[in-house]
């Protein structure tokens, strides 16, 4: 197995992508050290890999406090002997509107998403650093990040930190042979569950059913178990080479996202003045400009929500 002997962190991991990711590391032959603020969930998760023949420990723990990312590598320490792999899951929302949203809401996501992500990789290569290893990084993004979302504008600036601090990480990280990539999924999860565009997949889903083909092709939506394919790749030797990317999944898809880049150069001797932006800017730039926001394409009737 192409895991074997390897250690591997999962936070967010009682359940969802994070169990899932969890279950397929340990199939690959990976111990795993099970995060999650639900004990009765880490616990849960810890049985599952344990009756498929892997090795586990809970810890049960919020993240975003650096106590809590030195007590998960701490774990994976003195209960596997080492530190391999660290996949960064945990996540919450809170949900509203820009003129609505609240402090307590907008602090809430940023700490567990962007601080927990920040904490929890720290203090995890620090330790592969000294041990001299090399070491494999995947933090989870999100499309809201990628492209925004309305109602979210703390889970967007968090998903979209993640991105950024990806890419620098693997800038640092290249010398100790630690890659750090991010993984954007698109599954059916409890947070898709309550968007009516996908409830035909969700359902689908829940009832052990195959996800229909339009779902799965079309727009990269299936099951957590599809995602979790990637993330085994990008934990493993294979993956060596691959570092600083941010990877789309879901369903039948994988897309490479690209890294920003300017979409239209132009020049004007003198600089640009109010004058020459609004002469210029109908013909030269207004072409130019990118899409906000995922746009999905019309429901085949079948799979229409009930009016």
């Amino acid at each position: 197995m192409p895991l074997d002997g390897k250690v591997a962190i999962v936070t967010g991991a009682g359940q969802g992508l994070g169990l899932a990711y969890a279950r397929q590391l340990a199939r690959q032959g990976a111990c795993v050290v099970v995060n999650d603020v639900d004990g009765q969930a880490a616990d849960d998760a810890v049985a599952a890999i344990e009756a498929a023949g892997g090795r586990a420990v809970a810890v049960v723990a919020p993240v975003g406090p650096t106590a809590t990312a030195q007590a998960l590598v701490t774990e994976a320490v003195s209960r596997f002997g080492r530190l391999d792999i660290l996949v960064t899951n945990a996540g919450i929302l809170r949900d509203a509107v820009l003129w609505k949203m609240s402090d307590d809401e907008f602090d809430a996501v940023i700490d567990v998403h962007l601080r927990g992500t920040f904490t929890t990789v720290r203090a995890a290569v620090r330790h592969m650093r000294q041990a001299g290893e090399g070491g494999r990084v995947i933090c989870v993004g999100s499309p809201t990040g990628q492209r925004g979302n309305f109602g979210q504008t703390n889970y967007a600036a968090a998903k979209a930190g993640i991105v950024g601090m990806v890419r620098t990480w693997a800038l640092e990280l290249e010398r100790a042979g630690i890659t750090v990539n991010a993984v954007v999924p698109v599954a059916a999860t409890a947070m898709t569950s309550t968007i009516p565009y996908f409830a035909a997949a969700v359902r689908a889903d829940s009832r052990g059913e195959p996800v229909p083909a339009f779902f799965r092709h079309d727009l990269g939506f299936g099951t957590a178990d599809d995602v979790t394919g990637l993330v085994a790749f990008l934990a493993s030797d294979a993956a060596a080479a691959v570092t600083g990317q941010v990877v789309g999944v879901g369903g039948d898809r994988i897309q490479i996202w690209t890294h920003p880049e300017a979409a239209l150069t132009a020049h004007h001797e003198g600089g640009w003045s109010y004058d020459t932006l609004a002469a210029a800017w109908p013909t030269t730039f207004a072409g130019a400009l990118q899409q906000v926001g995922e746009r999905f394409p019309d429901l085949p009737e079948a799979f229409r929500p009930a009016s």
